[in-house]
């Protein structure tokens, strides 16, 4: 754990978040040095994303909207993450919520903080 350091600049953040990104494929087993290493950059990259990148009070369909918009994203890149065009789709138009492992995905992929995609959120009544 000798290489940590504060995050005090993008490109800290970018390698904090390289660093994490393999416990999230092979979680490190409770008390080893793997996880407190882990646990340390958690905190870390959490206290960097809630001072550099605040949250808006916005639901998670808001938030995507606002990421295929103003991070050049698009609908197709969201259904290559979800899985599927109709899973995206649905997602966008409020017919199906997010699930835990989709929204750990967008953050994966966009790097958008878990927070801004775990509130709930209003669906569209289903047509019969």
């Amino acid at each position: 754990m000798n290489d940590i350091k504060p995050l005090h600049t993008l490109a800290d953040y970018e390698w904090a978040l390289k660093e994490i990104e393999p416990y999230f494929k092979n979680v490190p087993v409770p008390g080893t040095d793997s996880a407190d290493r882990f646990d340390v950059l958690s905190v870390l990259i959490e206290k960097f994303e809630d001072t550099n990148f605040p949250v808006p009070d916005a639901d998670p369909v808001e938030v995507l909207e606002f990421a295929i918009e103003s991070m050049g994203k698009t609908q197709t890149e969201l259904a290559t993450i979800l899985g599927s065009t109709s899973r995206a789709s649905e997602i966008l138009n409020r017919r199906r919520k997010l699930t835990l492992d989709m929204i750990r995905k967008i953050n994966t992929e966009w790097k958008i903080p878990i927070d801004a995609l775990t509130d709930d959120y209003p669906l569209e009544r289903a047509y019969a």
